[in-house]
């Protein structure tokens, strides 16, 4: 995989996480420590939409999200999805 540069993947995952989880309404942009789920979300997500979102990031990015706890600490904001990605890839 190619070096990503940190807004690139950020934008990436944003760009990822609307398209698996069918925003209807999407925001231009929001702040990457944004909550991703619950009723914080700027994307309005869901418990549901949390499994779409692994499903599609461990699927593009060949990472392996692994447990509940695991998952609820990684799905915390793009920006903790997002060095996840780096620390798995190295």
């Amino acid at each position: 995989m190619p070096h990503t540069s940190v807004s690139t993947l950020e934008k990436e995952l944003k760009d990822l996480i609307i398209d698996a989880c069918n925003v209807p309404d999407p925001p231009d942009d929001f702040p990457d420590d944004a909550p991703l789920i619950g009723p914080d979300s700027p994307l309005g997500l869901d418990s549901l939409d949390a499994v779409e979102v692994v499903v599609a990031v461990q699927k593009r990015f060949d990472v392996r999200i692994g447990g509940e706890d695991i998952s609820r600490e990684v799905l915390q904001s793009v920006e903790t999805l997002a060095a996840f990605i780096r620390r798995e890839k190295g």
